[in-house]
């Protein structure tokens, strides 16, 4: 069984650390059910455990904060949808690049519901769509529409993923985001998609029987 649980509140960034710490730790000791969260966080870069100094092209004005998902450093803000996937693969596949491949077709598939066509690119983690109206540095047309963040534990997953909604982009500026260079960043709102959360959840919670196993 999986809890669902949406926030209607922003919730803050090391608050939901810890609640994930814990709630990891009790399904691994069997005491809780899987979770998948949906919520916001106010504006704040995180660093994963491979960002670098690097990752960051300017001086900021928003918080910075050492996170222990895996990859490198992003950023986080109101109008951007964040899942966290408290998973338990001991019961489901053991395999975490079938997991990454797995959250990415789910956000292909909820963007396909919203009539966007979007793909994965090899070798980097994440969800992109083409926009030929705007180059990227690189001279590419490749737009990162959706990112991913995971740590694993005895096999339960957390942290997830992020979808731009309608965030503020100019605060991707001033960083490599994922530690790319040379791309851009897109949301919903950009592509000419105005949506509440509330049906966001909605598609992603349809989707989700047709790449997990309940």
């Amino acid at each position: 069984m999986i809890e669902w649980k949406h926030e209607v509140n922003f919730v803050e960034y090391e608050s939901a650390e810890r609640e994930m710490f814990e709630r990891v730790d009790n399904i691994i000791l069997r005491r809780s059910t899987e979770l998948v969260w949906f919520l916001e966080h106010k504006n704040i870069y995180t660093l994963g455990t491979s960002a670098k100094a690097s990752d960051f092209r300017y001086s900021v004005s928003i918080p910075k904060h050492q996170t222990k998902r895996g990859g490198k450093t992003t950023y986080h803000g109101p109008g951007q949808r964040i899942v966290y996937l408290m998973l338990d693969l001991r019961r489901r596949n053991k395999d975490i690049k079938k997991l990454v491949w797995n959250i990415e077709e789910w956000i292909i598939l909820v963007l396909r519901d919203l009539g966007i066509i979007s793909y994965r690119i090899p070798g980097l983690v994440g969800v992109w769509i083409e926009d030929q109206e705007r180059t990227n540095p690189d001279g590419t047309y490749d737009k990162k529409i959706a990112a991913l963040g995971l740590r694993v534990k005895k096999w339960v997953t957390f942290h997830g993923l992020s979808l731009n909604v309608n965030p503020d982009l100019t605060f991707f500026n001033n960083i490599n985001p994922c530690g790319i260079s040379g791309k851009g960043v897109t949301s919903l709102l950009e592509l000419g998609i105005t949506m509440d959360m509330d049906d966001i959840d909605k598609i992603f919670k349809k989707n989700f029987s047709k790449i997990f196993e309940n």
